[in-house]
């Protein structure tokens, strides 16, 4: 079973997150950017899961000390409004970027199939007629509600 980091600030958040992965992965949470970065030091994590705004410190933090780690981390950074300069940044550091509306419909996808060695799709674009086909659901209705 995957071994995954959960870094959401608001409980509310990451307790619907959690249960909609709690049959395919383990779950750790932290709310808080100091616990998080403490607890990936300290014990391995196959995936880290946080969000991009973590009070006063940023997820893309975490992003980097994963990268330091002995242990090979995927890791998925989410905000709550699509952001194509973000999405840019994340994909930068080989994270994944997606946006909270939905990471409860592609979390399990990311932790049952075989992914790229990195988020290749182009985060700034939002043209329903470009974006990639298979599972970009969301970004779909995103393009439609944002025209």
């Amino acid at each position: 079973m995957l071994n995954v980091l959960l870094v959401e600030p608001d409980a509310q958040v990451a307790s619907r997150l959690r249960r909609t992965v709690r049959r395919a992965v383990h779950v750790e949470s932290q709310r808080r950017f100091d616990a998080a970065k403490r607890h990936l030091a300290a014990t391995p994590v196959d995936f880290l899961v946080t969000n991009l705004r973590l009070a006063d410190f940023n997820g893309l933090h975490l992003v980097y000390l994963a990268a330091t780690l002995s242990q090979p981390t995927r890791c998925i950074v989410y905000t709550e409004q699509r952001d194509p300069w973000l999405a840019r940044e994340v994909q930068r550091t080989g994270a994944f970027y997606e946006t909270l509306e939905c990471l409860p419909v592609t979390l399990t996808a990311y932790f049952t199939h075989t992914l790229p060695g990195t988020d290749r799709r182009d985060g700034g674009r939002l043209d329903r007629r470009t974006l990639p086909r298979g599972g970009r659901r969301c970004w779909d209705r995103h393009a439609i509600h944002s025209a």
